[in-house]
């Protein structure tokens, strides 16, 4: 089996491969103070409830945004299956099948690298990545497989947080498409300026991209924009699906499926 970890700011999603099925995926709570210990036995004990032995996993690769945690990875990764993981970065990128600028090597973060891995390789031409997480990241790739550019937002839990956690009279509210963006009340009210204000956010800067997209590539290594792929990920995609058409494909776990492919690429060269 092959293991791939990917550490968020806010989740750690960890998911089970093989051959080309995700068998496994467990979603475990960021916290920078855990130690590999106590993440090793959060794990083993997923592992016994499935059914499953360390001993199965024959290889590990591992995506972090959070750098406190890196370390505490690699060492639970090697004390449990007794191999060290493949850990994404900058001496990797140039043998990924997307390129990542010179002067973004050190800036990106390798989620979005997984994500346009998985999405290029998918498509075989020019496509945007709408990750919603704790940030909301819109990832472009060009045909010839360059990443061209990207856009950050808040992400739209993180919105509802702010909003809750800075006002004195303004509730947490879930995350529901309201009956109109007339809100009546509290709750319909932020969700119509949230739900809808994000379907708003979402779907411009889908275009403006586009737009930049085909205007700095030429025509060479875009094409006409409406060739242009865009596909959705991240835990909180389902929040705008129903209500918008922007997205051509829709997979919760994309960034998995990249470093799965990264994990490949990179075993195969050892």
């Amino acid at each position: 089996m092959l293991m791939v970890i990917d550490i968020g700011n806010t989740n750690i999603v960890v998911g089970l491969f093989e051959g080309d099925t995700l068998k496994y995926d467990w979603r475990i709570y960021s916290d920078s103070r855990r130690t590999g210990d106590e993440y090793s036995s959060i794990l083993l004990s997923l592992f016994r409830d499935a059914g499953i032995s360390a001993a199965d996993i024959q290889l590990t690769a591992l995506s972090s945004v959070v750098p406190l945690l890196i370390g505490p990875f690699i060492r639970m990764v090697q004390m449990m299956t007794g191999k060290k993981p493949i850990v994404l970065g900058p001496p990797l990128y140039d043998r990924l099948p997307v390129s990542v600028p010179e002067s973004a090597l050190h800036e990106i973060g390798t989620d979005l690298v997984c994500n346009a891995v998985a999405a290029y390789t998918r498509f075989r031409g020019s496509c945007i990545v709408v990750d919603f997480g704790t940030a909301l990241t819109f990832t472009a790739i060009d045909s010839a497989g360059m990443i061209c550019g990207v856009s950050i937002a808040p992400g739209i839990g993180t919105a509802v947080k702010a909003l809750f956690n800075n006002t004195a009279q303004l509730p947490s509210v879930p995350l529901e498409t309201p009956p109109s963006s007339l809100g009546t009340n509290t709750i319909h009210s932020i969700q119509s300026g949230i739900v809808f204000g994000y379907k708003g956010l979402v779907e411009s800067l889908i275009g403006r991209m586009k737009h930049d997209m085909a205007l700095t590539g030429g025509g060479s290594a875009v094409g006409h924009a409406d060739d242009i792929q865009v596909i959705a990920t991240g835990g909180l995609n389902s929040v705008l699906q129903p209500i918008t058409d922007a997205f051509k494909v829709v997979e919760k776990l994309l960034t998995l499926r990249g470093l799965k492919i990264i994990a490949e690429i990179i075993s195969k060269e050892r």
